[in-house]
């Protein structure tokens, strides 16, 4: 399994000298199975890049989006395979609040976007799970989704093939001051062991309490979750659009610290644009 990042960043991309080493992009990872298998977690602006990767193949692609915010799927319309004659996509939509499966579509429509997804020439289809399902197969995986604590809902999600597990967890708020739709422990088990947790990691204490409320987690936290399910790495993720370079490697150092001071074998770094891992 190769694990490969494309967008890092939460709320909006990141331009600027100052945002070079992590990226400026949102959210977007590339899972590769050992059978070929293409998974792509989330289409945020990162997904541009891995498109022109991927428009060289022609097997199948599988898209997971976790919810429709617009740093999630505003990639999507300049994602190549999509104007690529019967290229084979599949999208999962996450369980949002409201069930809007087709919004990464309809962005491109009416006066948001010139080319009208109606004349798309590859083969696009909307896979939504049933509300009671919780886990199904993609290629070798299997997939497994859990609901995040954010305004207007979505899903997390964890893939597990090749005998191992990569959970993403992002734009999720670990303690919100609203009614959670999952608990810690919860979490906790749904990461149980996992290879690499992919979790939101847009702020900190300093933060707060000014963004309760808004969707993402205090870093601290987030690294708490991983040393409680014995992961084996975690990925900082949905690094805040304001965070500079050192800004992030502050955080970075700073979490170092916690898993320390917790005694815990877990192996942090915070996850940047082209860092690929082979798990």
């Amino acid at each position: 399994m190769q694990v490969t990042f494309y967008g890092v960043r939460g709320s909006c991309p990141s331009p600027g000298p100052e945002f070079i080493k992590y990226g400026g992009n949102t959210a977007c990872v590339h899972i590769n199975l050992d059978d070929g298998t293409d998974i792509i977690l989330d289409a945020g602006t990162g997904i541009k890049k891995l498109g022109d990767k991927l428009i060289k193949q022609n097997n199948d692609i599988h898209l997971l989006i976790t919810h429709n915010h617009w740093d999630h799927i505003q990639g999507f319309p300049f994602f190549a395979p999509i104007y690529q004659p019967n290229r084979n996509i599949f999208i999962t939509p996450g369980q949002t609040t409201h069930s809007e499966h087709n919004a990464i579509l309809e962005q491109m429509s009416g006066s948001y976007f010139p080319v009208d997804y109606k004349t798309l020439r590859s083969n696009i289809e909307i896979v939504p799970q049933d509300e009671d399902i919780h886990s199904w197969k993609i290629g070798s995986a299997t997939i497994t989704r859990l609901a995040m604590n954010h305004p207007g809902g979505g899903s997390s999600f964890c893939i597990q093939a090749d005998g191992k597990k990569v959970a993403y967890i992002t734009d999720n708020e670990l303690y919100p001051p609203y009614k959670k739709n999952t608990d810690f422990l919860d979490w906790v088990s749904f990461s149980q062991n996992a290879d690499l947790v992919i979790h939101d990691a847009q702020y900190m204490l300093a933060d707060m309490p000014a963004k309760a409320g808004w969707g993402h987690s205090v870093a601290e936290e987030a690294v708490k979750l991983a040393m409680g399910c014995r992961a084996k790495r975690m990925a900082l993720y949905s690094h805040d659009h304001i965070r500079t370079d050192d800004e992030i490697a502050e955080i970075e150092s700073h979490c170092q610290d916690v898993i320390e001071i917790g005694g815990a074998d877990l192996q942090l770094f915070a996850a940047a644009e082209g860092l690929s891992l082979t798990l």
